[in-house]
Parts: structure tokens; sequence; C-alpha cells
């Protein structure tokens, strides 16, 4: 399909999209609401880990507040209780003895493999149902969700 084609979208069906996202991300909400109670975590301080973990080394309290869209006062008590939850630790950069960088530590992938087991088991059980063309279609879908929710919320921040 090109690039820039478009195809009009009824309300009626962008209601049920709507509807659907909603759903969906109220449950995804909750889901890691409790994952991060069993971590010892607020909801805010697991996303802020995850988005860490996803960065290629460690970051500065600027670089966090810029991935997560919070306040650099915020992130400062974020990396407070996540280096208190044993999840990250400060060091100082080795070319800036000046700058201290926060350093994702290494999960106990026993601990925490087990939070996100019934997702993977939902998503295995849904995409069953599924075509490997049809994958690639919700794949797709939800990539192109996923970068305008990235524009929108964190104006683009990988």
């Amino acid at each position: 399909m090109p690039e820039g084609k478009r195809y009009p979208v009824p309300p009626e069906v962008l209601a049920r999209f709507a509807e659907i996202g909603r759903e969906s991300s109220t449950l995804a909400v909750l889901r890691h609401a409790r994952i991060a109670e069993k971590m010892g975590l607020s909801g805010t301080d697991h996303k802020a880990l995850d988005l860490a973990s996803r960065a290629e080394g460690p970051l500065t309290a600027g670089e966090i507040a810029k991935l997560t869209g919070l306040s650099t006062g915020a992130v400062t008590g974020v990396i407070d209780r996540l280096e208190r939850a044993g999840f990250v630790r400060r060091v100082r950069d080795g070319r800036d003895r000046r700058k201290v960088l926060v350093e994702v530590l290494p999960l106990d992938e026993e601990k925490v493999a087990p939070l996100f087991e019934s997702a993977l088991v939902a998503t295995e059980k849904v995409l069953e149902k599924f075509t490997p063309a049809e994958r690639d279609v919700i794949e797709r879908y939800q990539n192109e969700m996923t970068v305008l929710m990235r524009e929108d919320i964190l104006g683009g921040n990988p």
C-alpha cells in the first residue's frame, strides 16, 4: 500500500476504535499498577524504570525527564525511590566526574518474568486467532499508534 494513501474513517468506526482504545488503556494501566505494586514501586516509578532500562547505557536525570515527560524535580524523587528499591544506582560519569548518571541494575528475571506471564499468554492466545498477514496489519497499526502517542506525549523522544 502506498505510504501516503488515506481512507476515510466513518464516525461510528472511529467511535468503536476509541472505545476499544479507552478500555484497553485502562486495563493496561491497572495491569501495570499491579505489577508495580508487586515490585514495590509506584506506577510512575515502574514505567520510568522501563523507559530507562531500554536506553543504551546510563542516563542523566535530565535525560530521564525527557524520556518520561516528568519534571526534573519529580525525576529526582523517582530515582531516589528506584535506588532505595535496588533497581538503579547513581554513578559518576567516567568522562566528566561532575556529572552523575543513573545506571539500571540487572533485574532478577526469575522474580520479574512471572509478573508479565499472564500478559504474554493473553497476547499469544489472541495472536493465534490471526493469520501471519493479519498479524502484520495489527503490528503496523500498533506501531503507527505508538509513534503518534510518543509524539503527542513525549514530543517524539525515542
